[in-house]
């Protein structure tokens, strides 16, 4: 049986949490960074982020094969999503309703121009303060996409297995996510570490 593992580094602002030490940036952003061994580890750190950030704009980036199809699956199933969960590359965003609550999931990879998104009716899924939004290749869609709570990064390192992933929150409820997040962690695993 293969442990998963995680390497913590967290950078929180002072008021979240009393347990690590902390660096605020000077913006009031969070970051988390974390090494995730295998896909096991990526599925879980999903599952548990979806326990605490119920809705907003989430931003997955990361290159072709990073894991960003891997941790929504995680997220939606942890959510109660019962199925397939397919990546939208064609159709652009694959809708869910989990437990009444609009999930949208979108991928952006084939996106020609940003304003394709404007005649595709984008700013309805948006405007629902209900929804989550899961965005793969964000950056195909700026400006026309709003700004993320969450931006979710995941880089493969140079063994091929293991998933080296950021999570920075830019908005208060994208900060009091990762707060909540980061004690999960701390609380899971034994050995995880905050570093100035």
């Amino acid at each position: 049986m293969v442990q998963s593992q995680f390497n913590l580094i967290v950078y929180l602002p002072s008021h979240m949490t009393d347990s690590l030490d902390t660096m605020t940036t000077p913006d009031q952003s969070a970051i988390l960074h974390l090494e995730l061994a295998d896909e096991a580890a990526t599925s879980k750190i999903a599952a548990q982020l979806a326990q605490v950030f119920m809705s907003g704009v989430v931003y997955l980036v990361g290159g072709l094969g990073a894991g960003k199809t891997t941790f929504t699956r995680a997220w939606l199933h942890a959510k109660g999503h019962i199925g397939a969960v397919k990546s939208p590359t064609y159709t652009l965003v694959e809708p869910y309703q989990i437990q009444g609550q609009p999930v949208f999931h979108f991928d952006l990879y084939r996106l020609n121009d940003p304003f394709e998104l404007e005649l595709m009716g984008i700013r309805d899924y948006f405007d629902d303060h209900n929804a989550l939004l899961l965005v793969e290749w964000p950056q195909k869609g700026e400006p026309v996409i709003p700004p993320a709570d969450l931006q979710i990064t995941l880089r493969i390192a140079d063994d091929e297995m293991t998933r080296l992933l950021t999570i920075e929150a830019f908005s208060p409820i994208g900060i009091a996510a990762l707060a909540d997040l980061n004690s999960d962690i701390s609380q899971d695993y034994t050995g995880s570490e905050a570093l100035e």
